[in-house]
């Protein structure tokens, strides 16, 4: 079918990047599910196919590629089988090295963002905290001046990647009196001293490693700093764009994908005689859900289209996290319900998707946070400004 977003070359990109999943991460699914770590040789072979640099100039060993080829390549990690894969990639590479990438020195962009875009590190972001929730201006977890270092003292938690990761890029209170303008964002190495990573135990999602980590006088030099002191925050709201559009993006593909699967189990099940594809209830359900699917996703490219036009497109972004992860949910339970019994079995794949999907309106902005976004944009009218300028 004719697309207005993807070409020739594009297609073909699909066509290797399905492969080298179809052979190197779905044959492996199930190991790493059960046990709850990921490789990070997987993370060195995706770095040697150019992968995790698609979006990064060609000077930090990156693809310097549009932005559409991201969009296929998190379309089709969210194929996999299981959420935990791509939520720990689409981390890596479209948030904790984003930051890096677009405030950072050129010595962290040497020391960070390289190995990162090589897959010889794996990065973490560090915001949420066990008392701060949504509010990330409440944020608690200090860095203070010491001579030529920054001494971080606090806890985060929810972080992915933060167990087996190298690198995490912590947002930390430089100046609590001015909460959300005293705000930084900071490399800290995740081996350094005064460091303890908790693993935690989580519904779904299990191939992703999630930690809390607590820091207890960690020394990082002042030359780890991303950007300019105290404007973290900023960073950071800019940058929840992008983690939402890439949340949306692999939110349709995997819906899509738990769709067509359970098609294709509805014409092998048979019951009463029939094959289950041949009742109408269940056909009006497929239809329904088919339909919303394609409404999500063309609000999903048009957003891709903003940001490939290096637009900032908050309420478009703000709409697909709260339409397309509440869809998510509908879609893998309307799906689960035809698998009948079997949908609450292990064995079956529903069974994992409809765990594997609960995050999703909470994680990266809740759907009420993001109402509430879209109420302030629409109601009473404000605006929100690129905070990245010349980077």
């Amino acid at each position: 079918m004719k697309s207005l977003y993807f070409k020739e070359e594009h297609t073909l990109f699909r066509n290797s990047v399905r492969q080298f999943m179809e052979k190197e991460v779905i044959p492996y699914i199930e190991v790493w599910e059960t046990e709850r770590k990921i490789p990070k040789d997987i993370f060195k072979k995706m770095g040697e196919q150019g992968y995790l640099g698609l979006n990064f100039p060609e000077t930090y060993g990156g693809v310097n590629a549009d932005f559409w080829y991201s969009v296929i390549f998190l379309e089709e990690i969210a194929k996999v089988g299981a959420g935990g894969f791509p939520t720990a990639v689409s981390v890596h590479q479209f948030m904790a090295i984003n930051h890096i990438f677009k405030a950072g020195s050129d010595f962290l962009k040497e020391k960070y963002l390289r190995p990162a875009i090589q897959g010889e590190k794996v990065a973490a972001l560090g915001v949420s905290e066990p008392g701060a929730g949504s509010d990330v201006s409440a944020l608690r977890t200090k860095a203070v001046k010491e001579g030529d270092f920054y001494i971080i003292n606090g806890s985060k938690t929810f972080i992915t990647n933060g167990t087996y990761g190298d690198f995490i890029t912590l947002a930390v209170s430089t100046n609590p009196e001015n909460k959300a303008g005293g705000i930084s964002l900071i490399v800290v190495d995740l081996n350094s001293e005064g460091i303890t990573r908790t693993k935690l135990n989580k519904m779904g999602w299990h191939s992703s490693d999630t930690a809390e980590i607590s820091f207890d006088n960690v020394k990082v030099p002042f030359e780890n700093l991303i950007g300019v002191e105290n404007f973290g925050f900023y960073y950071i709201m800019e940058s929840f764009q992008l983690e939402r559009l890439v949340a949306g993006i692999m939110a349709v593909a995997s819906s899509q994908w738990i769709l067509d699967e359970t098609i294709q189990y509805m014409h092998e099940r048979e019951a009463f005689g029939r094959k289950i594809a041949k009742y109408q209830a269940l056909r009006h359900t497929i239809a329904d859900l088919a339909t919303e699917i394609e409404a999500a996703r063309q609000l999903v490219y048009h957003t891709c289209w903003l940001q490939a036009e290096g637009e900032v497109a908050v309420k478009q972004c703000s709409m697909i996290k709260l339409y397309c992860a509440e869809l998510s949910n509908k879609v893998v339970d309307k799906c689960l319900q035809i698998f009948g019994g079997y949908g609450y079995m292990e064995d079956y794949f529903i069974c994992r998707a409809y765990r594997d999907s609960r995050v999703g309106t909470i994680a990266g902005g809740t759907s009420e946070i993001m109402r509430e976004i879209i109420s302030k944009m629409i109601i009473d009218d404000i605006d929100y400004k690129p905070v990245y300028k010349g980077k």
